[in-house]
């Protein structure tokens, strides 16, 4: 063998290596390019869910937050209108006839009066000398203020032992406390009721 196919011979080796060695990394460089396509293609599909989960957690807080404003303001209405209807109540008690107020008042002497207190009536109570009348009157030995008290109407007791209010508001107000759950149950009941 000559010089000359010696140096072809280690040329053409060196040829083919090359050729192999850039298949090789031709074929590591696919392999390399197939992988991150994948990796992209599945973190992207992670992005798309994450993305997706955070748009449904920031719409289902918005939804609830819109109930919540819903409930509240349907709270609001279903207070104001309570309150107007204790509102109407108020003025009908400050327009009882005399026979009416004088029973009313009567019947809160029975229930709440103490033997000797005072009765303040208020200032705008037309039928305190009908009241010292009453049988209740004499029977607890309650006196009468010569002062009227600045209250919606009705009276208040003093006491040896502790004061009440009997006024017509403090009445309303401690019905609307016991009963206003009870009441807008009953007047909001067609507004809750499913089809």
């Amino acid at each position: 063998m000559s010089k000359e196919d010696i140096v072809n011979r280690i040329i053409a080796d060196a040829e083919a290596e090359a050729a192999d060695i850039l298949k090789s990394a031709s074929s590591r460089a696919d392999d390399i390019i197939s992988a991150a396509e994948k990796r992209a293609h599945i973190e992207r599909g992670e992005a798309e869910a994450e993305a997706g989960e955070r748009a449904k957690r920031i719409s289902d807080g918005r939804a609830a937050a819109a109930r919540l404003d819903s409930a509240k303001i349907l709270l609001a209405e279903k207070r104001r209108v309570i309150e107007e209807i204790y509102a109407r109540a108020l003025k009908k008690l400050q327009t009882l006839g005399e026979k009416e107020s004088v029973a009313l008042i009567e019947r809160l002497l029975k229930d709440n009066a103490e033997e000797g207190d005072e009765i303040v009536f208020a200032q705008s109570f037309g039928y305190a000398a009908r009241v010292l009348k009453l049988d209740v009157v004499a029977a607890k030995k309650l006196g009468v203020s010569k002062e009227r008290a600045d209250i919606s109407g009705g009276c208040l007791l003093r006491g040896r032992k502790s004061d009440k209010d009997l006024s017509y508001e403090a009445l309303l107000r401690a019905d609307m406390e016991e009963h206003q759950a009870e009441m807008a149950a009953k007047l909001f009941a067609a507004g809750t009721k499913k089809d």
